[in-house]
């Protein structure tokens, strides 16, 4: 790590030793920080919504009425969102010194996240401006500075393996393979959430356990065009527990080894389907810690995703455990996905 960054704490936690001016200073605590149920690994940022009637078409003029800054990330929502339910949570990550970094900050904070964030200065933190239709379905433009990337030097092993389960996602791929490499030689399951081919992604994939992907990874990954057959081929390739493809309206399919797992989505009024696949992976592990079986754990997560798409924002609306429950007991359901919904 360059001795230009800083790392800080946020929360309720001190520092465990003085900020670090080499990597070799950084992965030699004093003390071990406290043992949580989950850390998070991977990505934040700032997202600026702009709602619109239709999606624009090229070369024209489309009118809005204003602009909601919130934050967001696929890593720093879902641990936030687990914290909410309870669990006490970590999240590892890279902010800029600006006004988005000390928003992070704020929200980390209120949360109660045991947030370990390391600061570049003079750069700007990770930017999403996401277009949200009528219907509320989003399209997001990402802006980031090389410079936040988190780097394996940037890790230290005891924020990863003092906990219950790890979490990552993939653009910061060899930090999380080193992450989830501690946590695998401990035994401490991992959980990933990946919706692109980054450089290096198939390392990563070997040391995760439960890989909850979007609905068209498993064919770019595989080649196989059949869901259920590239969900195998996964599982089978990479060793994993449970290979598994959210697949929006359509819910989610999961391969657990001797059988597929379909659940459907549940039915809602829909104002913004920003971090439905971030809750989804905090509603699964979740009901990962608390020991469900699988199908409870599928169904949690997409009743929580389908809460949080009925408000604004990436976590526009967690709401408690209560809150999914009560979700999971009275709002309909799609269709289940089927072969035909790969």
């Amino acid at each position: 790590m360059s001795s230009a960054q800083q790392t800080t704490w946020v929360g309720n936690h001190e520092p465990r030793a003085p900020l670090a001016t080499s990597p070799a200073d950084y992965n030699t605590p004093m003390t071990e920080p406290p043992l949580v149920d989950l850390v998070g690994v991977g990505l934040n940022a700032t997202d600026t919504l702009i709602h619109l009637s239709a999606y624009p078409a090229r070369g024209s003029k489309v009118e809005y009425t204003h602009a909601t800054i919130l934050p967001g990330g696929q890593a720093a929502s879902t641990i936030v969102a687990c914290q909410t339910w309870g669990l006490s949570t970590r999240y590892v990550g890279k902010l800029g010194d600006d006004e988005a970094a000390a928003l992070h900050r704020r929200e980390f904070a209120r949360t109660g996240v045991d947030a370990r964030l390391i600061t570049v200065p003079n750069a700007s933190s990770p930017q999403s401006l996401i277009l949200v239709d009528a219907g509320g379905e989003r399209t997001v433009l990402n802006q980031r500075d090389d410079r936040l990337l988190l780097q394996p030097a940037d890790l230290d092993r005891s924020w990863i393996v003092n906990a219950r389960a790890v979490h990552v996602d993939g653009l910061e791929t060899a930090a999380a393979t080193l992450a989830t490499g501690w946590a695998r030689a401990a035994g401490i399951p991992t959980i990933a959430d990946l919706d692109e081919l980054y450089p290096g992604v198939e390392d990563l994939i070997a040391n995760i356990d439960y890989l909850i992907v979007s609905r068209d990874f498993p064919e770019r990954l595989t080649g196989e065009h059949n869901l259920e057959q590239a969900l195998q081929i996964m599982k089978r390739r990479y060793g994993c527990a449970v290979t598994a493809a959210t697949l929006g309206e359509h819910g989610v399919l999961a391969w657990d080894g001797s059988q597929f797992h379909a659940r459907s989505a549940y039915h809602v009024s829909v104002a913004d389907t920003t971090g439905a696949g971030d809750i989804f992976h905090a509603g699964f592990i979740y009901g990962l810690l608390q020991g469900w079986p699988l199908d409870r754990q599928l169904d949690f997560a997409c009743a929580a995703a389908a809460l949080n798409c009925t408000a604004t924002g990436a976590r526009g609306n967690i709401g408690t455990v209560g809150d999914v429950e009560a979700l999971m007991d009275t709002a309909p359901r799609y269709a289940p996905p089927t072969p035909a919904a790969d």
